[in-house]
């Protein structure tokens, strides 16, 4: 069987991220385990629209509609 990962002297397999998993479920509960999953899915999604964002000088359109204010 292969490894799943395998960065360095890490040689993670099926058997250690199930033991991994359930030592997190343990500790934290299963709430706060969904709780950081949805956390961490909506900062991964709001990093990628904010770099959707950025023009071709890379300014975003926000830095932009800050400068057009100010010059108002």
């Amino acid at each position: 069987m292969q490894p799943v990962l395998t960065a360095g002297p890490l040689n993670l397999g099926f058997p250690e991220i199930a033991v991994i998993a359930a030592v997190a479920v343990l500790l934290f509960g299963g709430k706060k385990i969904g709780d950081l999953g949805k956390g961490l899915g909506e900062g991964i999604r709001n990093f990628k629209s904010a770099m959707k964002e950025e023009n071709k000088d890379g300014k975003s359109s926000k830095e932009d509609e800050k400068v057009e204010t100010k010059k108002e």
